[in-house]
């Protein structure tokens, strides 16, 4: 594989699995509640991200541009592409501090120590790479993300074998029974907040990515690989989380008690793992803005993570599910409305 489809792929995944799939949080709020559905969902969030970010590409690239809020004003402009632009900052800002609450959540959950200590760690770790520009990010994602794949196809390997009896049609159907509100085509709402979200926070790496790689073919063929094999890891973690309804609603890490069925050096193994990812798009949140306000505010790059980390550091303390919960859905209607302003500008292109 070219060393650029390669670094584009393991950046695709590392930013898009983050704290809320790697952990089984998204997954269980937008997919898992909607039992066979969520399944077809996640089909279709395979081509939106390659539909939709092979445009951001071609965009990009034609006019030249480096941070995703010269993307947002060339496609939106207006009023439109300023409130899109203030909320895209805000939510790489709170996808930031939501990792960072991931973070506390895993080591609480799993030590028993304070959240403190776990979102400490994530921020001073995150800082020093960061400082490495954009080598750091990229020379990060190209070690985490294969060792995720890898450590997801294990665990579900393993847990078909000795576990399939969890498994069956009755228990994907009825997991319907447990969502709140699930009026007719809910599901297809969830499939595009979630697609739409995921996009927006690619997108401030992407556009930027842009101007280091230039080749199209090799992004694209990049994009297409991280969102086929994104898709699988996300097909099998539906699954494990589908079967193991309605327990996984206990935890803040839903993952993190599927890995209790095998105990030992396979848990401590997802626990490694499921923090990596968190890294690798808490880094890319962070890059993401950083870069933009060199770019905006001339204020020097190391400067803009030390100030981003420190409002991200505040925010955290509402807690990783209650983020999820409330910020996401918001982020992927906002996401949603942009996805389609870009078709539209490609559309009049064309024309």
């Amino acid at each position: 594989m070219k060393k650029e489809i390669f670094q584009v792929t393991t950046v695709f995944i590392g930013t898009i699995v983050g704290a809320g799939l790697a952990s089984g949080q998204e997954i269980t709020q937008f997919f898992s509640t909607y039992g066979l559905m969520g399944f077809t969902g996640l089909l279709i969030c395979c081509l939106i991200y390659i539909v939709t970010c092979t445009s951001i590409v071609d965009i990009s690239q034609k006019y030249s541009l480096s941070s995703y809020t010269e993307l947002i004003n060339k496609v939106g402009g207006g009023y439109f592409g300023k409130l899109t632009e203030l909320f895209t900052s805000f939510f790489l800002i709170s996808g930031a501090a939501i990792i960072l609450a991931g973070s506390g959540a895993l080591v609480n959950q799993y030590f028993g120590v304070s959240k403190w200590l776990g979102i400490f760690i994530m921020a001073i770790v995150a800082l020093i790479v960061l400082l490495n520009d954009t080598k750091g990010f990229i020379f990060v994602n190209s070690f985490i993300v294969p060792a995720l794949v890898l450590t997801i196809v294990l665990i579900f390997t393993i847990y078909i074998i000795f576990f399939r009896h969890s498994i069956s049609l009755d228990s994907l159907i009825q997991a319907r029974e447990y969502k709140t509100y699930n009026f007719h085509g809910m599901w297809f709402l969830s499939t595009l907040l979630y697609a739409g979200f995921n996009i927006l926070s690619f997108t401030g790496v992407l556009v930027p990515l842009s101007k280091e790689i230039k080749s199209k073919r090799h992004f694209i063929y990049g994009i297409f690989l991280g969102a086929i094999i994104l898709t699988i890891i996300s097909l099998m973690i539906n699954l494990l989380l589908t079967s193991n309804i309605p327990n996984i609603f206990k935890y803040e890490i839903p993952l993190l008690y599927i890995a209790n069925h095998f105990k030992g050096p396979l848990e401590v193994l997802l626990l490694i793992i499921i923090w990596c990812e968190m890294f690798s798009t808490e880094i890319s949140d962070v890059y993401s803005v950083g870069k933009t306000m060199e770019k905006k505010y001339n204020i020097p790059y190391k400067k803009c993570i030390c100030i981003i980390l420190a409002i991200a550091i505040p925010i955290s303390q509402l807690g990783f599910k209650r983020l999820i919960t409330i910020l996401y859905p918001l982020f992927g209607f906002v996401s949603v409305l942009f996805i389609i302003k870009i078709f539209i500008f490609k559309k009049n292109e064309v024309n």
